[in-house]
């Protein structure tokens, strides 16, 4: 019987190609179908939004961080794929009791390739997965960093103001785009106080779509308390996304910095 480790280094064991799959995580649901798995992705949860045409019609499995466990049973999956900081502990502990689930923990770009990779592997569409991650590996190398490095803060909560520190996918994209994290020595997602930010002095301010959903009316707020910043919004599914949607990033990331 064929097995997978998953990157929290846990054994899980498929007698055969999965059949029957449930995704608990959204750019991890995008990157099933762009790997040709539509018909074997039998379960999504809420918030799983890409490719919106295929996903609408998924039978939903309640939040990433609570799970509906009798439309789990219902479903019967034969594979369940998951990840540390976005499902929670005590759902996927009862989960795995009964299926092989399998569970991501990215960090950096380097482990969401890893994490492509090995879900290519899983799923037996490792030629898929391989191409998607040489074209999102090409994509990186090719974007071109600042020069020198901007000082910077990206904010993902309001009441209270929440950022992005250290050991994070988003602290890992903004230095490829050699956006320099004023945080980055910070726990994971620090609260922010006010003079805390006018402290820092960061020169660009970038409010993310998600997962509070930071609109223009917002900058003013921002602007008052630091007036010497370039405050932007941003699309957050482009720094926090770490499946398939990676391939859009580069781009984007290049347009940014040239507004920027």
């Amino acid at each position: 019987m064929p097995t997978f480790t998953d990157q929290l280094q846990n054994a899980i064991f498929l007698a055969e190609k999965p059949r029957r799959i449930i995704s608990l995580v959204p750019s991890q649901t995008e990157l099933l179908f762009d790997l040709g798995l539509e018909n074997e992705v039998v379960g999504v949860t809420k918030f799983c939004i890409h490719p919106a045409d295929k996903v609408k019609t998924k039978p939903k499995i309640g939040g990433t961080k609570n799970f509906n466990f009798e439309v789990i049973d219902a479903l019967q999956p034969d594979l369940i794929i998951g990840n540390k900081e976005e499902n929670y502990q005590e759902g996927i502990e009862k989960l795995a009791e009964k299926y092989p689930v399998w569970m991501s923990d990215i960090f950096t770009l380097e482990d969401a390739l890893d994490m492509i990779r090995k879900i290519g592997e899983l799923t037996g569409t490792s030629k898929n997965a391989t191409e998607i991650a040489a074209k999102t590996e090409a994509g990186f190398t090719t974007l071109p960093k600042l020069q020198p490095q901007i000082s910077s803060a990206y904010f993902i909560w309001k009441n209270p103001y929440m950022a992005v520190g250290s050991n994070t996918f988003i602290n890992d994209m903004l230095q490829r785009c050699g956006l320099q994290n004023v945080f980055a020595n910070a726990e994971r997602y620090p609260e922010i106080r006010i003079e805390i930010l006018q402290k820092t002095q960061p020169e660009i301010i970038l409010l993310s779509s998600e997962p509070y959903p930071f609109k223009e009316k917002h900058i003013q707020e921002f602007q008052a308390i630091c007036p010497q910043a370039k405050i932007k919004i941003v699309d957050g599914e482009m720094f926090s996304w770490y499946g398939s949607r990676l391939l859009k990033a580069p781009e984007y990331f290049q347009q940014l910095l040239t507004e920027i």
